[in-house]
């Protein structure tokens, strides 16, 4: 019976839950909110004149004209993921999420003041999705014979809470901001919940065994960081703008509780094992981020945009309670892991048909992008595009919506190595956003 109760142990120990504490379903490289910008692929540091613009380049507000603008925007999206297990092709299949968030709300005021424009603005943005619903059985015909029905399921977001200033430093050519990030759970919601689900039967000779284990572990995330920005209109017809992101230690309160059951059908016993509900204090250290982007005026009315980003993931490490230190995407221990920075890519354009006697125009948006997600050894590969429109009403305000799709293929190799796992992913995102002035 000993040898029951270790290969038990090896079970619960194996996929899923090798998984890394965090397991993102969107991507790991956010850029900013709103249709605009993401209508434009998310090339946008060079332009986030508007105020969707504090969650692009904090040094680019400035140049909103009105006393006052106010942005709301939402997002719907459907994520499709297919499963392949090359060491168990029974677990082979197709998981679907969906939702629809409420992304970004945020309000500027410019004003002048000692001779110089200023622009405040207070937001709120949901950063990261951490939605994932994984389900397949496990097959196994060796030292023991398994059939098992894992179910994997992570629910919660991380957002924040921002204070935004920025200066006009040469009027009209540089401006600078800086954005102060509130990370924090009492403030905007900061945690998720991961559970697992395992059921099926092990034989071994004679022995035949039924197991039902469950495990709950629920995570919280407080932090603090800032966004800095850069505006720099080099001539009428090309701008540039910067922004860099600090990296910063999350304090993490983490808990397990679940149970174990197992029935011996050689013994007719049923044991019930609660796993222990335990709280530790963990931390985890988000990465350093920047990006530089560009914006080329061809006419008045048509604009070709470019932005590059580099994120640090090698320095995105999960410190547990006992010390050890492990990779945040691949959960090896530090030492063992080779984690690379990944580079982004997004470029897109915008044109505008103008209405002058109606005071109207209505933009049509499009981009293209490279967004990989940090894995072991090489960055997973992903693609996508974007379209966007609108309609937008002189001294009122606009509605913007955005398409975005984002695939990649054989993916996500890092997150259950020991089965040779991977995935192709389809990602469907619709952008909706609400822009009023107020003079």
């Amino acid at each position: 019976m000993k040898i029951f109760f270790l290969l038990i142990g090896i079970f619960i120990s194996l996929c899923p839950a090798q998984l890394p504490a965090i397991e993102f379903g969107s991507t790991r490289n956010p850029v900013g909110a709103g249709s605009r910008g993401n209508g434009m692929g998310g090339s946008h540091l060079s332009i986030a004149d508007e105020s969707c613009g504090m969650s692009w380049n904090s040094g680019a507000i400035i140049q909103q004209e009105e006393l006052f603008e106010l942005s709301i925007a939402t997002l719907i999206y459907s994520r499709l993921e297919k499963i392949s297990m090359g060491d168990n092709p029974a677990g082979n299949g197709n998981n679907n999420v969906s939702d629809i968030t409420f992304s970004y709300v945020g309000i500027v005021s410019t004003f002048e003041q000692l001779g110089k424009n200023m622009s405040v603005g207070i937001s709120y943005q949901h950063l990261y999705d951490l939605n994932r619903h994984l389900r397949f059985p496990y097959e196994e015909n060796g030292f023991a014979i398994r059939r098992e029905n894992w179910s994997y399921e992570q629910r919660g977001n991380l957002s924040t809470v921002g204070l935004t200033y920025c200066i006009e430093l040469i009027r009209p050519s540089l401006s600078f901001g800086l954005t102060f990030n509130f990370w924090k759970d009492s403030l905007s919601p900061n945690q998720w919940t991961q559970y697992y689900k395992m059921n099926g039967n092990v034989e071994y000779g004679a022995t035949q065994l039924t197991l039902d284990h469950q495990k709950t572990e629920e995570y919280t995330f407080d932090g603090y960081n800032m966004n800095f920005g850069l505006l720099w209109h080099v001539n009428y017809k090309l701008s540039l703008g910067a922004v860099l992101k600090t990296p910063f230690n999350a304090d993490i309160e983490h808990k397990i509780y679940g149970r174990h059951i197992e029935l011996n059908h050689t013994t007719s016993e049923t044991r019930i094992t609660p796993i222990e509900e335990k709280i530790y204090n963990e931390q985890l250290k988000m990465p350093l981020s920047y990006g530089i982007g560009m914006v080329y005026r061809w006419t008045d009315l048509f604009y070709i945009s470019l932005d590059i980003h580099k994120t640090h993931w090698n320095n995105y490490i999960y410190t547990y309670d006992n010390g050890n230190q492990t990779s945040a995407v691949s959960n090896k221990n530090i030492s063992e892991s080779d984690i690379r920075p990944t580079h982004q890519v997004r470029m897109g354009c915008e044109y505008m048909i103008i209405n002058k006697y109606k005071k109207t125009a209505i933009p049509i948006r499009a981009g293209l992008f490279y967004d990989p997600a940090p894995a072991e050894k090489n960055p997973d590969d992903y693609y996508g595009f974007s379209l966007g429109t609108g309609y937008i009403k002189n001294d009122i305000g606009s509605i913007d919506i955005a398409y975005v799709y984002r695939f990649g293929n054989n993916v996500g190799a890092s997150m259950l190595e020991d089965v040779d796992f991977s995935e192709d992913i389809q990602e469907h995102m619709v952008h909706v956003s609400l822009v009023s002035y107020f003079y």
